[in-house]
């Protein structure tokens, strides 16, 4: 099972439903800008992340979208623009 790259963002119009959001997502991914999340999921994962985004999201006040930006293994480069300043993904540490 491959892992892939989404890009997540919402708009949610109630202050605890967004930070329900917020947090579920910071724990899957990189908060890259405000309300946009960076995620490497397998199927697996994305599955079990929208099931527990799924109850969070008013079906007619708000708004999550998820872009499927293809493998891990593909250069984030060939399918990221950045205009302004440069994207520089953060550094994860590991601490055992």
């Amino acid at each position: 099972m491959g892992r892939k790259r989404f890009l997540f963002s919402y708009d949610i119009s109630d202050d605890d439903r967004r930070t329900k959001v917020f947090k579920t997502l910071r724990d899957h991914g990189d908060h890259v800008q405000y309300s946009v999340f960076l995620c490497e999921l397998n199927t697996r994962e994305l599955a079990a992340l929208r099931e527990r985004l799924t109850p969070m999201i008013h079906q007619l006040d708000d708004q999550l979208i998820v872009l499927d930006m293809g493998a891990v293994t593909r250069d984030l480069s060939a399918s990221l623009e950045v205009m302004g300043k440069p994207y520089s993904p953060p550094v994860r540490v590991q601490v055992v």
